[in-house]
């Protein structure tokens, strides 16, 4: 039996503003890390809302109400409104004021957001255990420390359901990774021993929220990580776009089970803008501009040959590394298997170098 071709060989024969009527951008790695803005990406989108497509700004960060992430978009020179961002605290709302009913206690752990976004559903704010809260609402907070824990620990003890915006361990920064809410969410359920509801993506609430608050008819989901963005895309049945401004590296992105697998990638959000190539099998390997990928046996070797290979040829510099997922992912279409990938020639080994996948002999 043939194994399924990864969609990511289709490409997208015209750009994706053509195609998809709403980008749903992720924001933290792929529209600004930390205080500013990927650059290049506040002229891309710009464009992309000229050519038609509407953007909807998508976070699993909880700490900030829409006005506040509007207010830091617009600062950096990308035209926004509240009603352009979708956050997990409002997903988290939406879903638990449909379990504990209108006027229900909720007690929230994290940043400004998560409070606004349950007095928005229609919930009755309380800071306390002893207040008896229906549930605890937990999304990220810079300022989240022991106390707040200490009180949702109780409240979840005594009977409240925990739920999570998401659980991303970490955040991207300037800095490196940092502890995000998923560290923290990990703390109450350690303690407690509850596993919580987690309503962000890449649960298909966050899409649905989404989809509910922009309408949108083939959106077209925009991020940096694999295990949020582009599987909550897929378990909402929308197609990714993968960039590579945030977290992942192609070395996760080669190592990606099927059910995070992107269907377009671009180094940044300006791929919203671009002619995706195809890649195509020829003779056993498979090709993509001046690429060629092709597997050596079936434990997961890979060799990149570049042929022919001249000065300017590559595109957006990701056709071979295109070509190398589609290799590997149609060699193991049911699995996540680590890659080992090895040079043909000196392009290769350059380009192999600089995607940090390193060579094997």
């Amino acid at each position: 039996m043939t194994a399924p071709v990864p969609t990511l060989a289709s490409g997208c024969a015209q750009p994706p503003t053509g195609i998809y009527d709403v980008a749903l951008l992720d924001l933290d790695g792929v529209v600004y890390v930390g205080a500013d803005a990927v650059p290049g990406v506040p002229d891309a989108l710009a464009a992309a809302r000229a050519a038609g497509m509407r953007l909807g700004f998508v976070t699993n960060n909880a700490a900030r109400t829409p006005e506040d992430v509007a207010q830091h978009l617009v600062a950096l020179g990308i035209a926004a409104a509240a009603d352009d961002v979708i956050t997990s605290s409002q997903a988290a709302a939406t879903v638990v004021a449909e379990r504990v009913g209108p006027g229900a206690r909720v007690l929230p752990v994290g940043g400004p957001g998560v409070a606004a976004a349950l007095e928005a559903a229609g919930l009755t704010v309380v800071r306390r255990a002893e207040d008896d809260p229906a549930a605890v609402v937990q999304g990220y907070g810079r300022d989240v420390g022991w106390a707040q824990l200490a009180e949702a620990v109780v409240a979840v003890r005594n009977g409240a359901e925990h739920v999570a915006t998401n659980t991303d361990a970490t955040i991207p920064s300037p800095r490196g990774p940092l502890p995000g809410n998923g560290a923290m969410v990990g703390v109450v359920s350690t303690v407690t021993g509850v596993r919580p509801l987690v309503t962000g993506k890449p649960d298909p609430a966050m899409h649905a929220e989404c989809v509910r608050r922009t309408g949108a008819r083939r959106p077209l989901v925009v991020g940096d990580r694999l295990d949020t963005d582009v599987e909550g895309g897929r378990r909402a049945g929308a197609d990714s776009l993968l960039v590579f401004t945030g977290v992942t590296d192609p070395g996760a992105l080669l190592a990606a089970g099927p059910h995070q697998r992107p269907d377009l990638l671009s180094p940044d959000a300006s791929g919203l803008l671009d002619v995706h190539p195809e890649v195509v099998a020829v003779d056993g390997g498979w090709h993509c501009g001046v690429w060629d990928a092709r597997p050596l046996g079936e434990d997961g070797h890979l060799q990149l040959s570049c042929v022919p290979c001249e000065p300017g040829d590559g595109g957006d510099g990701l056709d071979g590394l295109r070509a190398l997922c589609v290799a590997h992912w149609s060699a193991h279409p049911d699995a996540a298997v680590p890659a080992r990938v090895q040079a043909a020639d000196d392009a290769s080994a350059a380009a192999l170098e600089r995607w940090s996948l390193g060579t094997t002999g």
